[in-house]
């Protein structure tokens, strides 16, 4: 307050202390040579004395800062996640019920809060202290619960005050520095002890409440709204109050330089919900989004498929039982029932249908084309026969522009997030000044090139494909008939094909190599990589675990036959 000196750079008045007791510039970061004057009365009367101010933690305090826990991050993530899944369409119920009761019991589950801290783990907080400090109160507790839930009334926080001291004698002890308390502790535990928060599992609580909830959101959904910039997730800390000083190891617990991978946040969902000793999900019934009769409607709408195939994908599901109440609800903890991955299900029931019906081998689809379009120059009838030749076509070229399209986004983002980061405290000045030389030089090259058109991030749709069957260019195929591949047996439509060939004749053990079949492009015939590569598109995931699916939902229908051999089912590979 008492200097009042312009900035030689910016020339703002808006000074604040480093560390080392110099002055440096709040608006533009300039470091200056002054120090701090102190008035020391207590040494010598009507005395000056110029000394160096060498902050301590409870001037830090004073300046605006806080003590926080890496829990407390994880819980203003989870918060601001919730707040953009109310904002699509989720429930509030989500946010103030669901989720927060399930952050409630996983503190509790973990020994981090609603609990009486074990005297092992003070103990051990303390021995990695290799020489004492003074502390001369212990730090305030945090009020964690209040940042996600609107309720405060239900219970205080519980937790040990020894355990937090010894928490700040470990940050301040340590040569490692972090902007939380126990940042340093926290990446010192070990993982088989507890299920140590991570950012991919904030995804998964989630994905685990929208579940419970049986909202209609896939995790393939989920996981797409957080690469477009719905779902806050890539760069959440720089929405961290400006009291949460994020610096250090806190950067390793938070910043994300990759993208979520579909396997990791359904893995750490089923380990939280058995975590957590959660009881039995509500059921799944057919009039849930996420039964695979609706998806495969949803699925078959956006690959540009045929309506009547629906009554097939709705003949296999069926048939091999995967519409069962039993088996789509999740039971945490039982591992005698298989995790449904319930998108990943849909499209594998669809792929199973082509092949059914056009076998794509190659040769046989190409056959049923060709006869669909000469049936289509002669028919006088207003229907449209299905060209499985055109329809690949059609899909073939929209998916090549948006698979282009989402390569170029993937390959412009930019990791780097606007909020300076610094790892230590010798390096924030040299990291401010490279920060701000670094803003001066986009700004002056800006006003050189001109405005710059920033992409526009695309409005959260749960379709990326988009056929209207009110194009008059013949490339919506919602409408076509499949009468020229079906024939008429004992009352029922059966297949014109009969024969079929497996994916694969045995399947592996998925727990020692975690998949049930190997894929491989080269060894399976193009068109039935297309049709993976088209599902693998709509849900963001690698095409091998489609085919794993596939494997799977093919031995269930075709169990029977392949143990008793009969000879109207012909195995080609």
């Amino acid at each position: 307050r008492d200097f009042n000196e312009r900035c030689a750079q910016c020339s703002e008045v808006n000074w604040g202390l480093t560390d080392g007791g110099r002055y440096y510039c709040r608006s533009c970061h300039n470091v200056t040579e002054r120090t701090r004057e102190v008035v020391n009365t207590d040494f010598m009367t009507n005395s000056r004395v110029q000394t160096i101010s060498k902050g301590s933690r409870k001037q830090k305090k004073t300046d605006g800062d806080c003590e926080w826990y890496v829990c407390e991050g994880f819980q203003l993530v989870l918060k601001k996640q919730a707040e953009a899944l109310e904002a699509l369409g989720v429930c509030p119920q989500m946010k103030d019920e669901i989720l927060c009761n399930f952050w409630r019991c996983y503190l509790q589950k973990s020994k981090q809060a609603y609990c009486k801290r074990p005297a092992g783990e003070t103990v051990k907080a303390l021995s990695v202290c290799e020489s004492s400090t003074d502390v001369d109160s212990e730090p305030d507790r945090p009020s964690l619960l209040h940042l996600l839930s609107p309720s405060e009334s239900e219970g205080d926080l519980q937790t040990d005050c020894s355990f937090a001291s010894s928490m700040s004698k470990v940050s301040e002890s340590t040569s490692v520095y972090s902007g939380s308390v126990d940042g340093s502790l926290y990446l010192m535990k070990n993982q088989k002890e507890k299920l140590r928060m991570t950012m991919p599992m904030t995804l998964s609580f989630c994905y685990m409440a929208l579940l419970w909830l049986r909202e209609p959101i896939t995790l393939s959904e989920l996981l797409r709204f957080v690469v477009e910039g719905h779902i806050p997730y890539l760069n959440v800390f720089q929405h961290f109050p400006e009291k949460m000083k994020l610096c250090g190891l806190d950067l390793k617990i938070f910043s994300v330089e990759s993208w979520p991978v579909y396997e990791e946040v359904h893995n750490k969902m089923l380990e939280l919900a058995a975590f957590l000793d959660l009881p039995r999900f509500p059921d799944i019934t057919d009039s849930c989004f996420l039964h695979p009769d609706m998806l495969c409607i949803k699925y078959l709408m956006e690959a540009n498929l045929p309506d009547e195939l629906h009554n097939w994908t709705c003949r296999v599901v069926k048939k091999i039982g995967i519409g069962e109440v039993d088996f789509l609800t999740l039971v945490p903890g039982n591992k005698s029932t298989r995790k449904v991955k319930y998108d990943i299900l849909a499209a594998a029931v669809i792929v199973v249908v082509l092949k059914l019906l056009f076998l794509l081998d190659d040769h046989y689809e190409w056959l049923l084309s060709d006869f669909a379009e000469e049936r289509n120059k002669n028919s006088k009838e207003g229907g449209q026969y299905f060209e499985f030749k055109k329809w690949y076509e059609v899909v073939k070229h929209s998916l090549d522009v948006e698979q282009k399209k989402l390569d170029e986004e993937r390959a412009k983002y930019v990791w780097r997030c606007e909020k300076p980061l610094f790892y230590s405290v010798k390096n924030k000045s040299k990291v401010l000044k490279r920060r701000q030389m670094v803003v001066n030089l986009q700004n002056q090259f800006g006003k050189l090139s001109g405005p710059v058109q920033c992409a526009e991030k695309p409005n959260p749709s749960s379709f990326q494909l988009s056929w209207s069957e009110e194009n008059t260019d013949g490339s919506c195929f919602h409408g076509h008939s499949l009468k020229g591949i079906l024939q008429e047996k004992y009352g029922l439509l059966t297949a014109m094909n009969p024969d079929y060939w497996l994916c694969t004749a045995k399947l592996c053990n998925e727990k020692l190599c975690g998949h049930l079949a190997h894929y491989r492009e080269v060894e399976f015939p193009q068109s039935y990589h297309f049709v993976l590569r088209l599902f693998s598109f709509l849900l963001r995931i690698q095409p091998s675990y489609i085919h794993d699916e596939v494997c799977m939902v093919e031995h269930k229908l075709f169990n029977k036959r392949l143990y008793k051999k009969l000879k109207y089912n012909t195995v080609l590979r």
